[in-house]
């Protein structure tokens, strides 16, 4: 395993989730320059804890782990990484970890900000970061070359101040912004948008995908859903358990409730940006309040749910972490709906029809029929057991 070297220490880095012949690091150049430059030009600003926003494995709180640091980020998965990272590093340190949704701690004299692949995040995270900083806080901003776009920079122009770049070193370049923006900003987040077709207010936090509109591959699974499921009134005398297995804003759980009303729905998703849209729209668009009828899971994909076994998951998997774009988050979910599964349960999938989703669901639970398709998208069922 390729080790993270600087000038002022080395650090054994993982990837999670952990997956079989995984060449991908777990960190890029843009970290090993951003770590560089604070400890070469700005070392003086660490007699205070400095505030990292978005640090992806946690290469950043290893480099300044002596220092007190907060780590700001909607990936629930990156705060496990970095915890678990520092013990692999048998560092004690224990950063503050702070949510996505949730305010930074304090006056910070630096702020050090990995580029996030959404640009609403950005926005969200420097419109709250401003009334943390002072006018001398230094606030830099990291990214590969190709991730900094001129979006990026008038976000930082318009809401934090003057705003250059370094130089690329190693295809890496920094973002430096003066707060010498005389502005009171507020996030536009969350935002409401409505899906016309079933006349559900949808309110979608910054990092949520798709924040104004329903995508299109949700959009059919809905139809789908609402198509197919308890056609035959199976599940309405069971009360059944179903989750919403990587549930963004929720409107998959939502549905569901809808059709069946005295189940039990389980939101799931490693986003906290999510799991918060999700509770605001299951409590505005439900009619049954009763607090044991949902529950909302920060998770790993089903890492952390220790519910009953369910009777229904309801997919619609990413295909990417950050930049890294690949199938093995729904791999993940796959296998792990498959082990949850109550015998007989079933999984529902919406994918791309180039993904091939079907080769791997017969893979794992023996069967796999398509309910629904259309040029672009399918809606596949594997059931467990099934005899």
């Amino acid at each position: 395993m390729e080790n993270l070297k600087t000038h002022y220490g080395e650090f054994q880095l993982e990837r999670l989730p952990k997956i079989k012949n995984d060449t991908l690091r777990a960190w890029d150049a843009a970290d090993e320059l951003l770590i560089e430059t604070v400890f070469t030009d700005h070392s003086n600003l660490l007699v205070t804890p400095p505030l990292l926003a978005n640090d992806s494995f946690g290469a950043l709180a290893l480099a300044f782990s002596e220092y007190s640091v907060h780590s700001w980020s909607d990936s629930f998965i990156s705060h496990l990484a970095t915890t678990h990272n520092l013990s692999l590093n048998q560092i004690s340190a224990s950063p503050t970890l702070i949510s996505s949704t949730e305010e930074p701690e304090g006056i910070y004299d630096l702020v050090l900000i990995k580029i996030p692949k959404t640009l609403s995040l950005l926005e969200d995270q420097l419109c709250r970061l401003k009334p943390h900083i002072h006018p001398k806080t230094v606030i830099i901003g990291a990214a590969m070359s190709k991730h900094i776009h001129t979006s990026t920079l008038k976000l930082f122009e318009k809401i934090i101040g003057t705003t250059t770049t370094s130089r690329a070193t190693k295809k890496a370049r920094l973002i430096y912004a003066q707060n010498d923006q005389q502005n009171n900003v507020v996030s536009p987040y969350p935002k409401t948008i409505k899906d016309e077709s079933s006349g559900i207010n949808l309110q979608n936090f910054a990092n949520v995908f798709a924040n104004d509109h329903l995508d299109i591959g949700t959009r059919f699974f809905l139809e789908t859903i609402k198509k197919h499921l308890n056609q035959d009134g199976e599940y309405t005398e069971q009360a059944p358990n179903i989750i919403d297995l990587g549930c963004g804003n929720g409107i998959l759980g939502i549905a569901a409730k809808q059709l069946i009303s005295n189940a039990k729905i389980s939101f799931t998703d490693e986003s906290y940006a999510a799991i918060a849209s999700a509770k605001i729209n299951y409590s505005n668009e439900t009619t049954d309040k009763n607090a044991d009828d949902a529950e909302f899971v920060m998770s790993n994909s089903l890492d952390q749910f220790k519910g009953n076994a369910p009777d229904l998951i309801l997919c619609n998997p990413p295909f990417h972490q950050a930049h890294a774009v690949g199938d093995h988050i729904a791999w993940t979910m796959f296998k792990q709906s498959q082990q949850k599964l109550q015998n007989n349960g079933e999984l529902w999938v919406v994918g791309n029809r180039h993904l091939a989703y079907h080769i791997k669901l017969k893979k794992l639970f023996g069967n796999c029929q398509t309910i629904a398709s259309n040029k672009k998208f399918v809606v596949l069922v594997a059931t467990k057991n099934r005899k």
